[in-house]
């Protein structure tokens, strides 16, 4: 066949009522379209992994994964779409590949958001999870799910709307449904946020000595509605996770040294030199233990029985037992050097006076003395 007549051929040739010259001039831009859109996601999705490289920086990690989450389908029907726009098709086809383009570019946009959403659950779950706490990956199932529901059912809005389809009872029915659904599980969703709340905030964590209210103990585990402690007694305390937030809650995992207050009392046939010795003797005593860092001791004040003295040191280690083993050497090593000194600890003492009965002589009144035994005490 010559050229010409080919080309005649081409021009005169109509297909479904389209010529054909036409359907093949559509079909190149179609194939030139598609082309060019790989041509362009390639150049991007490259850039953006050099400047992954280049800052360490998360999101241009998050953007080269989303546009690797491109579908191949949907680039293929816009480049169909780009070949069908330059036909000569009726007014009412116009319309129809309008709505057929914003369809495609809906699905793709829920697409790069399902991607971004799985990236997202899947670096708090790396980020947040660890043993113990089994509300990491549930919240991250419950969170990928709700997610994953509005970024679709916003997306079938949207093209319900631009083809045409009245939505308004649609978005009502959602409102009414929502907040019914909110009512019924709101005891549900206020642990879940708690829980969730937990596992980012981490006010505490799976291991850490916690005392909240009048629970103490080592928590065991963190779940999705409640938190699960060992009491210092042995027993299991389940605790909602909403009424432990609540509360105020004591961390002892990031202590690090324990300040020590003590007091203790003389008697009052104390001398002043024998007082003023006293604060040289704790003092020594304390530096004897090279876990213990001396602050301050002070006569503190006159108290009813006795000379009272304070005392404030810092234990270097956070153990309670060791703190308790030193505190004890410290009032052992009291107990000694004040029986070398001739210091007595006080006891608590009333005096009591007794008035004569009317008539009788009268004279100096009897005394009656009555004393308890004193302890020094300690300080948690």
């Amino acid at each position: 066949m010559q050229p010409t007549t080919f080309l005649t051929w081409v021009q005169e040739t109509t297909f479904a009522g389209v010529p054909l010259w036409s359907l093949l001039i559509a079909l190149a831009a179609t194939a030139a379209t598609y082309a060019a859109i790989l041509v362009l996601l390639h150049l991007l999705t490259s850039r953006a992994k050099v400047w992954a490289t280049q800052s360490h920086s998360g999101m241009a990690l998050t953007v080269v994964d989303v546009l690797e989450g491109t579908s191949r389908t949907l680039m293929l029907v816009v480049a169909l779409l780009v070949g069908a726009s330059l036909l000569d098709l009726p007014g009412r086809w116009e319309s129809r590949l309008s709505q057929l383009w914003f369809v495609a570019v809906a699905l793709q946009m829920g697409l790069w958001g399902m991607r971004a959403i799985g990236i997202g659950v899947r670096r708090y779950v790396e980020r947040h999870s660890s043993s113990g706490m089994t509300q990491v990956s549930a919240s991250a199932t419950l969170m990928s799910w709700g997610l994953r529901t509005l970024l679709w059912s916003v997306v079938l809005l949207a093209i319900l709307s631009n083809v045409g389809v009245n939505i308004t009872a649609f978005i009502a029915s959602l409102g009414v449904g929502g907040i019914a659904v909110a009512l019924a599980v709101q005891n549900i969703l206020g642990d879940l946020f708690a829980s969730l709340a937990i596992a980012v905030d981490k006010p505490f964590e799976v291991g850490d000595f916690i005392v909240v209210g009048g629970v103490s103990g080592t928590v065991q585990v963190i779940g999705l509605k409640t938190t699960r402690i060992r009491s210092l007694q042995g027993e299991q305390i389940v605790m909602s996770n909403t009424d432990l937030l609540k509360q105020t809650i004591s961390n002892f995992r990031l202590l690090e040294r324990r300040r020590i207050v003590f007091t203790f009392g003389v008697a009052y046939d104390t001398t002043p030199e024998q007082a003023e010795a006293i604060p040289g003797v704790v003092r020594k005593l304390i530096d004897a233990q090279p876990q213990l860092r001396f602050d301050r001791a002070h006569f503190k004040a006159f108290g009813a029985s006795s000379l009272d003295y304070e005392v404030v040191y810092t234990v270097e280690d956070p153990a309670f037992n060791l703190y308790m083993d030193l505190q004890q050497s410290i009032n052992l090593g009291l107990l000694r050097e004040f029986k070398a000194m001739g210091v007595a600890f006080a006891v608590p003492t009333s005096t009591v006076h007794i008035a004569s009965a009317p008539g009788q002589a009268q004279g100096p009144a009897p005394l009656v003395a009555a004393s308890a035994a004193a302890a020094v005490g300690g300080a948690r």
